[in-house]
C-alpha cells in the first residue's frame, strides 16, 4: 500500500494550502474545499492541542470543549509522535 500522502493530487493540495500567505486568505480557501464541519472539526482540534499544550488534563478538556477522549487522545498521540504540524502551528501562533 502506497502513502497516499505521497499521492500527487495530495502534493497539489499541499502546494495549495502552502500558497495563501494571510489568515484571509486561508479562511477564504477552507471555505471553498472544506464543509463547514470539517472546518469546525479542524478548529476544534486545534483547540484541543492548544490546551494540551497548556497542560490542561483530559477531564478538563472534555468539560470545556465537549470534545471526545477519543479526539483528544488522538490530538496527543500527534502532539507526541506525530510530524511535528501541531507544534510548527502552536509555536508559530505564539510568535504572533
Amino acid at each position: 500500500m502506497t502513502d497516499r500522502r505521497k499521492d500527487r493530487n495530495f502534493e497539489e493540495l499541499y502546494r495549495a494550502l502552502a500558497a495563501v500567505t494571510t489568515p484571509k486568505e486561508v479562511e477564504e480557501l477552507l471555505d471553498d474545499i472544506c464543509t463547514i464541519n470539517e472546518i469546525n472539526a479542524m478548529q476544534q482540534r486545534l483547540t484541543v492541542a492548544k490546551l494540551l499544550d497548556s497542560g490542561l488534563p483530559y477531564n478538563a478538556i472534555v468539560e470545556q470543549t465537549g470534545v471526545s477522549t477519543a479526539t483528544i487522545s488522538r490530538v496527543n498521540r500527534c502532539l507526541v509522535y506525530g510530524s511535528g504540524g501541531y507544534r510548527r502551528a502552536l509555536d508559530g501562533m505564539k510568535e504572533e
